[in-house]
């Protein structure tokens, strides 16, 4: 029997939207899960937006040092896509601009001066597409916005299929937006009414979750999921949805930068406040912190975890980069990890067998414990060597494609062969278990990206 809205609109929206039960992948679970408090509030003395976070994009800088900015202000555009705006997300003054080899900007690093200063934006007619798409590009959020093929920020000049969110993340130590979340669903609303401007909007959800807080959410085509990583990631579930054919494209948007997108419709500001998780072993009480977006990081951890031999991810343990500690949190990111380094070398460790060993494969006798936590750190047990066909990626990869074969195509830069096996369906992190399975030790990670940005160069 089915139940209506005016009955129960929670119950309804789990009754009517499908699942779609995954069996590829693998759980990972490791030691150091944020426990569901909010440790502390982080008011960053320093923010930097880095143009290394954004793949496809050059940067034209739109500031000088010495220069006062608010919050919503613009400190560069894309030179490409020169309507994209990349704003600062505090008040304050630009006191560097970082520079690399052919003055490559790497970083734009402004000091906040706790005044909280903003620039208003006009929100009060935002009733078509192009007055949404305009205020999102023009406040600095629309980089917010990724787009499936290619995974780069959305180009704002090709209407796009759908726009999808995903509202869980099954990565290790990964944040749990049921928490984070629960309490701002009428700003994630706002911006889901925003985001329905640009396209019908797609929901994913984890059907195992009871009461879960996005199901009180309208204006979506909402589908549940449950299996092993990684049937969060967005892309995993669009294939399923959605399926990106050439020419078309989807709009992936995180959950907590919806609520972004909802405070700005709602506020007429960019307020980048998120709360991220600070987990892994190394952290000496792992939990939630509320930040600004690329806030430093050593403001964050500041005291907070075991610094000898400690590796600083910003990001998942699969996904994430190593920073410094004086490093900044990255644009998209919604966690910290630290875990032990793995800068070691063990004797026959791959022969040797043990109970607090790791491997996919079942080489050690730990997968006879499928609930224990592991203490994992970063070494690789092994060095690079030649492809060995094992069937393994098949394994790990929940989609309709051939990952070995669609790798080698991208090696050998056959792009006619990389359409065909699905290169515009998937990103970086979709392959970001091959990478951690893979006996090869392949960095396949950036390979995918290689292929990627060839795609986007023969297509601009």
């Amino acid at each position: 029997m089915l139940i209506s809205p005016a009955e129960n609109q929670q119950t309804y929206i789990l009754i009517m939207s499908k699942v779609i039960k995954l069996k590829k992948g693998l759980d990972i679970n490791l030691k150091g899960a944020a426990q569901q408090t909010v440790s502390q509030t982080v008011a960053g003395a320093e923010i930097s937006i880095k143009p290394s976070d954004f793949s496809c994009m050059k940067p034209h800088l739109e500031v000088k040092v010495g220069a006062k900015v608010k919050a919503g202000t613009v400190l560069f555009t894309d030179k490409y896509r020169p309507e994209i705006c990349f704003c600062s997300p505090v008040s304050g003054e630009v006191i560097e601009v970082r520079r690399a080899e052919r003055r490559r900007i790497t970083d734009v690093i402004v000091k906040a001066d706790g005044a909280n200063d903003y620039e208003k934006f006009d929100t009060s007619n935002l009733s078509s597409k192009e007055a949404v798409k305009s205020l999102l590009l023009k406040s600095g959020v629309w980089p917010y916005l990724r787009q499936r093929p290619f995974n780069i920020i959305a180009d704002p000049q090709q209407d796009a299929k759908a726009v999808y969110i995903s509202t869980f993340d099954s990565a290790p130590l990964a944040t749990d937006y049921q928490f984070v979340l629960k309490d701002q669903i009428d700003l994630f609303q706002a911006g889901v009414d925003a985001l329905g401007k640009l396209a019908k909007v797609y929901l994913g959800y984890d059907s195992r979750i009871q009461g879960n807080v996005f199901a009180s959410v309208k204006g979506v085509e909402a589908t549940g999921f449950e299996g092993p990583h990684p049937a969060g990631n967005a892309g995993v579930q669009i294939s399923h949805v959605c399926p990106v054919n050439k020419g078309e494209s989807v709009i992936v948007v995180n959950p907590q930068d919806v609520v972004i997108i909802g405070r700005l419709v709602k506020n007429g500001i960019y307020d980048a406040k998120k709360t991220i998780a600070l987990a892994g072993s190394k952290v000496n009480a792992p939990a939630y912190v509320s930040v600004l977006a690329n806030t430093k990081v050593s403001d964050i951890i500041n005291g907070k975890y075991d610094a000898e031999n400690a590796r600083i991810i910003s990001g998942n343990v699969l996904t994430g980069t190593k920073i410094e500690a004086d490093g900044y949190l990255g644009f998209y990111d919604n966690e910290i990890t630290i875990i032990p380094e793995g800068n070691y070398y063990e004797m026959f460790g791959w022969a040797l067998p043990g109970f607090k060993k790791y491997s996919f494969s079942r080489t050690f006798f730990s997968w006879l414990s499928p609930k224990k936590q592991f203490d994992l750190d970063t070494n690789m047990h092994g060095e690079k060597r030649a492809y060995v066909v094992t069937g393994t990626f098949e394994k790990l990869v929940p989609m309709d494609i051939m990952p070995l074969q669609l790798i080698k195509a991208i090696l050998a830069q056959n792009i006619d062969l990389m359409e065909e096996l699905g290169i515009y369906e998937i990103a970086e992190e979709d392959f970001a278990l091959c990478e951690f399975a893979d006996t090869s030790k392949t960095d396949i990670q950036a390979i995918i990206r290689q292929g990627l940005d060839l795609m986007v160069q023969e297509t601009r």
